[in-house]
């Protein structure tokens, strides 16, 4: 690993002479991959040039007790070669984890996508609750959300409800999300008191550029309509609302919560190019899908993933095992400690795979 991280190590600072190149300087897709490239090292850089100051500090303290040293100064340095000898764990066991396999997708936006799945209205109520979660926790990260589409119920919950969370690792971080969530409550339409389970589905698709998807202009089919649901009346009285279908693969994508045509016809191909680039990368995962056997999912959007029981103020993922008595913080976006033990479940995943 050593030899690995010296190399990461000299590309950085190789990075860094290239950057300061007036060549370089003036050309501005080399200056933006350079960068973007240092920045993807910044921090395996960092804690290599850490690893490597304590371990000098190490030997350099491990000298010092071979010299003629009084009792008290003798206990110092043993507590100094204790502190640096724990450091130096620290600092390998996070390297290890620094110099594996990076998902290449980790640092995309996302595209969201939630639906009412089993449970009619309260279902469509529940979707509501999660979307306002990932805007709150979003929120948190200091990442933006914008809604491409929506489809409201008579309750004000959503039938379906796609957006976009732009920031850097926001992937990383949302990409355990997909699949089942399940409600456990009484719902606001239950006159008897009685408690129902309902699901609602997640999808977190990272974003495709252009030159990733190609999608020709003879492959796709063009529909407008006039926009359904809140809106004023421009949006509800002019066929501004965008349905773009990809005949190929028959994947479609609607855009309506714009007032112009070409504004939505653009958020509709991004979607488009979105779950074209995500069925492949569906259709790639399920080759391995045996070899896998993720502790954390596959990213199956059937896979039930997680349970918010209202009564008990309980939410489970059961995929680690993992359960929080705290239900009301999580539904206000505090999700770091979910998103916390689902990395390093994945993370000590990889690692058992590398050994």
């Amino acid at each position: 690993m050593l030899d690995r991280l010296q190399a990461l190590a000299d590309r950085y600072d190789k990075l860094s002479e290239l950057l300061c190149d007036p060549d370089v300087a003036n050309d501005s897709a080399k200056l933006r991959e350079y960068s973007k490239e240092q920045s993807d090292l910044q921090e395996a850089y960092d804690a290599y040039k850490e690893y490597e100051s304590v371990v000098s500090e190490l030997d350099a303290a491990k000298a010092m007790q071979n010299e003629k040293l009084d009792d008290e100064m003798r206990e110092m340095v043993k507590l100094e070669i204790d502190e640096l000898s724990t450091r130096k764990e620290e600092l390998e066991e996070r390297l290890t984890v620094l110099m594996l396999p990076k998902d290449p997708n980790d640092d995309k936006n996302v595209i969201v996508e939630i639906r009412g799945a089993a449970g009619g209205d309260e279902a469509a109520l529940f979707a509501g609750d999660l979307y306002r979660m990932y805007t709150r926790y979003a929120d948190t990260q200091g990442w933006k959300v914008e809604i491409l589409d929506t489809s409201v119920n008579d309750l004000g919950g959503f039938k379906e409800v796609v957006f976009m969370i732009s920031g850097k690792g926001a992937y990383s971080k949302l990409k355990y999300e997909s699949g089942a969530h399940r409600v456990q409550r009484i719902p606001v339409t239950e006159s008897g008191g009685r408690i129902h389970t309902s699901t609602s589905t997640v999808a977190v698709i990272p974003e495709a550029e252009e030159v990733e998807i190609d999608i020709k202009e003879s492959d796709i089919r063009v529909d407008t309509f006039c926009s359904s649901g809140a809106g004023g009346q421009s949006v509800n009285t002019t066929k501004s609302a965008v349905r773009v279908t990809h005949v190929p693969t028959g994947i479609v994508a609607t855009c309506q919560d714009g007032k112009s045509q070409n504004s939505n016809k653009e958020k509709a191909l991004q979607v488009l190019r979105a779950r074209i680039y995500d069925k492949f990368l569906q259709e790639e995962q399920a080759k391995y899908a045996d070899e896998r056997k993720s502790k954390v999912g596959t990213g199956d959007r059937s896979e039930r993933i997680r349970t918010y029981n209202f009564p008990q103020s309980r939410v489970t993922d059961h995929r680690i095992g993992l359960t929080l008595h705290r239900l009301d913080t999580v539904l206000n976006g505090d999700l770091g400690e979910i998103i916390g033990s689902l990395t390093v479940a994945a993370q000590a995943e990889l690692l058992e795979k590398a050994q």
